[in-house]
């Protein structure tokens, strides 16, 4: 992907929706399999991120995959758990198997 779009669109989103913006982080791996975005935030705003049952984590999920897409390449969202982070994972991740 040029210039990382995936990455400066998915910055782009998780700043707008947490109250930590300067504490989002988006790592980037690539592989066989695609794209692999690792996401930090800040352990407070991991239920903007989230979503009541995983809804806005699915949904920024769905609009990586259009901007994959458009650029080629098939793109993955993780998000990672805050470091001390006691909140149960009612979400889905990508395998990594």
């Amino acid at each position: 992907m040029n210039n990382h779009a995936d990455v400066a669109f998915l910055e782009f989103v998780v700043q707008s929706l947490v109250d930590h913006p300067d504490e989002v982080k988006v790592e980037r791996k690539v592989d066989e399999r695609g794209v692999l975005l690792t996401l930090h935030v800040n352990q407070q705003d991991m239920g903007y991120i989230v979503g009541r049952g995983g809804t806005t984590a699915k949904a920024i999920r769905t609009l990586l995959r259009i901007v994959g897409i458009r650029n080629n390449a098939r793109v993955n969202l993780k998000v990672e758990e805050p470091e001390g982070s006691n909140r149960r994972r009612t979400f889905s991740e990508p395998s990594e198997s």
